[in-house]
């Protein structure tokens, strides 16, 4: 089944391109903006890094040994929360507690004996390479003729997944008839993210709903406003596209609704990475970016939700520098106003960016309370886009601050904040379930039935999308090892 979906800001970007044959300006992003989004994106560790830096070259910029609230400024204990700004209703366990607290204060708690040495050098975990996460999917399928052409596409992906040479180059570079080069391509665009390896981004979309409408009802139109009015539809010229359509407006912009909810003109940025995989050695994390436990260790108590800070005590801009300036040599004037506009913006741009996490962790903690607290199998599909929508900011916004964080659950596990939008997990779950638990090895298509009838709607390659994903071999293969091993 596949529920990626397609984001409004994708379309607009879609749309940008499409007028850029005409248009050259640009939309200008604030300083405000750029710095706050560019520390969004950074894990702890390299704020920390980065605050070390501003510190030592900026004057302006002092960092006072206290600890104060992140939003309302208050003093707090050093491992303690804001009596203010964390307060949740007790009687409504699903509310929890979130609030920000100093690295430091994480790191004293924990063992303080431990030495630096004792860790690996390497504590990241493998991520692979967008050519390499699809081309585990589709080996078991490919022949040995197959592989050179399916390694030639793969690595011809441009930063969209999409195909950047053309089919018949491929068909003549490696002396292959064009029809064994587009076999190998419909594999690859079948596989996860859906649509990768297209020449177009209509392609993409068309291969999309041809898989979507295997497991659900798609609208009549969908494909000849695809095929006929992507830049219409970029544009939201609903209007327009009834009438080249010949539908009315209502089915019209219903129509357009579904594809941009469900569909996604650019495969790689369909966060297929949601759930990365390692190959042998499993992913292992140091320090987490958020750490999530139980109020007073109580199974019905709220969630209390640590967002670790980058650093211990107050960052502000010196006041006394701040009026120093009036004297400042005439010399220094400019550069010493220029210290004071700096530190400002990095202090305004941390608290949004605390204020950022706060807000999404307080959703995501009460959308994914039941994952949290009991595992994989009851993970609740979101999507960023949705989450983007109910905060009211830029669905990048979200993307940044999940990107590169990392989460400890109650039971002290450590994984990717990503892992907590990642829509097929549950359903990968019940597949490992169902293949532990066979007795004579099943196809595909019946792992698809029975997860049917648990409430899951697959098509069969999905199934042997996520298997491949699970590194579960087929059925024959699972076969001659159970005979082998008798």
């Amino acid at each position: 089944m596949f529920l990626a979906t397609m984001y409004n800001h994708f379309w607009m970007e879609f749309s940008m391109i499409i007028q850029s044959q005409t248009h050259s300006l640009r939309p200008q992003t604030t300083a405000h903006l750029a710095q706050t989004m560019t520390l969004l994106e950074l894990t702890g560790e390299e704020i920390h890094q980065k605050i070390e830096n501003e510190l030592a070259s900026n004057p302006a910029l002092e960092l006072i040994d206290e600890i104060r609230c992140q939003n309302c400024r208050r003093v707090i204990p050093s491992r303690g929360f804001c009596p203010v700004c964390s307060t949740t209703n007790v009687d409504k366990n699903e509310q929890p507690i979130i609030f920000v607290s100093p690295r430091s204060s994480f790191r004293n708690s924990e063992s303080s004996s431990t030495d630096e040495d004792d860790y690996p050098e390497d504590w990241s975990a493998a991520i692979e390479d967008l050519p390499t996460y699809v081309l585990r999917q589709i080996a078991p399928e490919l022949t040995e003729t197959e592989r050179p052409v399916a390694a030639h596409i793969l690595s011809s992906l441009d930063e969209d997944g999409l195909l950047s040479v053309p089919v018949i180059e491929i068909a003549n570079y490696q002396h292959q008839p064009l029809s064994l080069v587009n076999t190998v391509l419909n594999l690859i665009q079948h596989s996860e993210p859906l649509g990768v390896g297209s020449p177009t981004p209509k392609d993409a979309l068309l291969i999309q709903l041809e898989v979507l409408s295997e497991t659900q009802k798609v609208p009549v139109h969908a494909r000849e406003i695809i095929e006929n009015g992507m830049d219409l539809l970029s544009r939201h010229a609903f209007n327009d596209l009834s009438t080249l359509c010949n539908i009315s407006k209502k089915e019209t912009k219903r129509t357009a609704e579904f594809i941009i909810e469900n569909l996604n003109p650019f495969p790689a940025r369909a966060h297929w990475g949601e759930f990365q995989i390692t190959i042998d050695t499993p992913q292992t994390y140091r320090n987490p970016d958020i750490i999530v436990t139980r109020l007073n260790n109580h199974p019905d108590s709220p969630l209390v939700v640590e967002i670790i800070s980058p650093f211990s005590g107050y960052l502000r801009v010196n006041p006394l520098f701040r009026k120093a300036i009036t004297q400042a040599p005439s010399d220094k004037s400019e550069q010493w106003q220029n210290d004071v506009e700096k530190a400002t913006l990095l202090v305004k741009c941390l608290q949004q960016r605390n204020n950022t996490m706060v807000r999404l962790m307080e959703k995501l903690a009460v959308i994914q309370r039941q994952f949290i607290l009991e595992g994989d199998a009851y993970i609740t599909p979101v999507t960023r886009a949705k989450l983007s929508e109910e905060l009211g900011v830029h669905e990048s916004t979200i993307s940044r601050a999940v990107a590169s964080k990392t989460i400890q659950l109650p039971n002290n596990r450590i994984i990717p904040l990503a892992k907590l939008f990642d829509r097929s997990l549950h359903i990968r779950t019940a597949l490992k379930q169902i293949i532990d638990q066979e007795g004579k090895p099943l196809s595909d298509t019946q792992i698809a039935e029975i997860l049917k009838k648990r409430g899951h709607s697959v098509a069969r390659r999905t199934v042997a999308k996520y298997r491949s994903m699970e590194g579960i071999l087929p059925a024959r293969l699972r076969r001659s090892n159970s005979i082998q091993a008798i």
